[in-house]
């Protein structure tokens, strides 16, 4: 069935505002459109705000945990241990590089990978450690940089969901070698598609700008500014991953708006939580005390032994009652890929498997309004009642 054309509260709706179309207009009559001034300065504002030394933009978040691992030139086969709930791209990237990706379970409450497991997957070949800010929460840090001390470990964060999140007081993106986020169209800001892998490393920093252009060392806007021609050298095999100054015209003012988004999903978060916090058929995600959540989704998971529906047919009754829904996500290793390549088995990772078959995201984004949480609350609500064993 093509429920699309009934759903009139979507998952996801970018708030986009005049400023974001007036700069796009001014890059556009500028005749420069792809990294340039306006790229330059949403990274200044974005490492400013972040707090950390370099930011460099790119398409994506992937791109940025793709340099991030493959600037290391670690050999064929090495490993990097990470969470199987994620989105694919985090283990893409491993793979890509030709390396083996060594997935630890979950932690139950948080879905965030459970600090304690990661130790016994540590082996003579682990490189990194991927930690995901999943959700927007925090993983543990602390854990994560102590082991990978101990054992001379790279820290790579995929902060997709943490653009907001704080730890113990310290910004993610300042806690490990470098942290990736995302500008993706249902982030808490959105360029459309885009990225920015932060470093306080100068060394690295340079590195990423070098790669994210072909390996060349001189973006195109300073090769032909009014300093006189220049001529280009490819320092390295690099790839065409850099943000364009048309992505970060809407980039430079989203961020801006960053704090007004998180006050008002906080908002909602809150009437979600006391919505929900009576109904003993949903478990709601744990947060930390000390943890500055970034709320980029808001996730309920189903007790499915007091229902008499699955996971699907709840999601489709959400649907036909035109509320959007998502799922994040169906744990790495129940993917074909991973069961055809690496013989994965749900008991493998028991606490992923058992998430993966319960949880669903709701709406969370600034441009719903009250009502519109009200009517999720009503609607979950409603069906809990009607599909209760």
């Amino acid at each position: 069935r093509d429920q699309s054309m009934k759903i009139d509260l979507p998952f996801h709706q970018s708030w986009i505002g005049e400023e974001e179309h007036l700069e796009v207009a001014d890059t556009l009559s500028s005749g420069w459109l792809t990294t340039g001034p306006k790229t330059k300065k949403f990274e200044e504002a974005f490492s400013d705000y972040i707090g950390c030394k370099h930011a460099i933009a790119l398409n994506s978040c992937t791109a940025g945990l793709n340099l991030a691992l493959e600037v290391q030139g670690f050999p064929d086969g090495d490993e990097v241990i990470t969470t199987p709930m994620t989105f694919p791209a985090t283990a893409n990237v491993i793979l890509l590089q030709r390396m083996k990706p060594v997935l630890v379970d979950i932690e139950s409450g948080t879905l965030l990978i459970d600090p304690k497991k990661i130790e016994e997957k540590i082996t003579p070949r682990t490189r990194a450690i991927i930690p995901v800010h999943f959700a927007g929460h925090p993983c543990d840090m602390d854990t994560i940089n102590t082991l990978a001390e101990r054992y001379n470990l790279l820290v790579i964060e995929d902060a997709a969901h943490a653009l907001e999140t704080k730890f113990k007081g310290k910004k993610v993106g300042n806690m490990g070698n470098t942290t990736s986020f995302s500008f993706y169209a249902n982030k808490n800001i959105t360029t459309g598609e885009g990225g920015m892998v932060v470093t306080d490393d100068d060394d690295l920093a340079e590195q990423f700008q070098t790669m994210r252009l072909q390996g060349i060392s001189r973006d195109a806007w300073k090769r032909y500014g009014k300093s006189g021609y220049t001529h280009w050298e490819q320092k390295m095999a690099g790839h065409k991953c850099n943000m364009s100054d048309i992505n970060a015209s809407i980039g430079i003012h989203q961020l801006k708006k960053i704090d007004t988004f998180l006050e008002i999903r906080r908002n909602y978060v809150a009437m979600y939580d006391r919505g929900f916090a009576d109904v003993s058929e949903l478990e709601t995600l744990i947060r930390h005390n000390d943890s500055d959540h970034a709320h980029h989704i808001y996730i309920i998971a189903l007790r499915l032994e007091q229902l008499t529906v699955d996971r699907d047919e709840f999601l489709d009754a959400m649907q036909e009652s035109g509320i959007g829904v998502a799922v994040h996500y169906i744990a790495l290793h129940l993917q074909p890929y991973y069961v055809e390549n690496f013989n994965t088995k749900p008991q493998d990772y028991p606490i992923a498997s058992n998430y993966s078959e319960r949880i669903l995201s709701l709406p969370l984004y600034p441009k719903m309004s009250e009502a519109d949480v009200e009517r999720v609350i009503n609607t979950v609500q409603d069906l809990i009642i009607k599909f209760r064993r």
